[in-house]
């Protein structure tokens, strides 16, 4: 840990009261954000996209389970992989508690992949998960929501991820998408990737505010000590993507 410089408690305090300006400023600059964000413009949804769920098949415009908003979650679980992503399934800790409180805000929120539903039922029921995962397999949804990719795509850094042309390390890759229906037409609102997912990680929220903070520069890329939360004491799980 970095040496720190230690004071009285008085001082401490109007060090904080200082540090809390900035706080604050920052606060108000992502409410500005968040406004921002919910006035993008919306463009309409023509595809009948397809999904394979517990119910049977379903349409995107089912996923709302008759609320007006939708939200997607693009968890990397790739058709071929034995399980799913630990960076994806840390979010999926954070985000899996708070679907009930969404649906009582008029917000659906489902988790969807690529892989057979079957791999992520037995992987949910693994990870203690309850949210609605549902495999996008029947549909280009992965694609043109540009979360999966091809293999010439990541060779040749020829795909769109994050609004860049580039392309993901592997051929799956993490998001999250928002949807809106509104007088009988749906619409896609928003998309985020990257580090645009921060937001939704609870155990980074609460490690900003430790002394060590993510204590993640000393490692060869930032979430190379994470695990899926039943494999920390498994001395095999350290592959580094699933």
């Amino acid at each position: 840990m970095a040496k720190h410089k230690i004071i009285s408690q008085a001082e401490w305090l109007i060090a904080r009261k200082a540090h809390l300006v900035k706080e604050k400023a920052f606060t108000r600059a992502r409410d500005e954000l968040s406004r921002g964000r919910r006035e993008l413009p919306w463009t309409p949804v023509e595809k009948e996209y397809r999904f394979d769920g517990r119910e049977g098949e379903k349409t995107l415009a089912d996923l709302f389970d008759r609320r007006s908003q939708l939200l997607v979650y693009h968890f990397m679980f790739g058709a071929d992989w034995e399980q799913g992503c630990k960076s994806c399934s840390f979010l999926a800790d954070s985000y899996n508690g708070a679907v009930t409180h969404l649906a009582h805000r008029d917000v659906t929120m489902v988790t969807a992949s690529i892989a057979p539903l079957g791999k992520l039922e037995a992987f949910k029921q693994r990870m203690g998960w309850d949210f609605k995962w549902v495999s996008s397999a029947p549909s280009n949804f992965n694609r043109d929501f540009h979360v999966s990719f091809t293999e010439q795509e990541r060779r040749d850094s020829t795909g769109t991820d994050n609004y860049r042309d580039s392309s993901f390390p592997v051929e799956e890759g993490p998001g999250i998408s928002a949807f809106v229906i509104d007088s009988g037409q749906m619409y896609h609102t928003y998309s985020s990737y990257g580090r645009g997912l921060d937001m939704l990680i609870t155990a980074y929220n609460l490690l900003d505010l430790t002394p060590k903070g993510r204590d993640e520069l000393d490692l060869d890329w930032g979430m190379q000590w994470l695990r899926h939360h039943n494999r920390y004491d498994d001395p095999n799980a350290d592959d580094p993507i699933h």
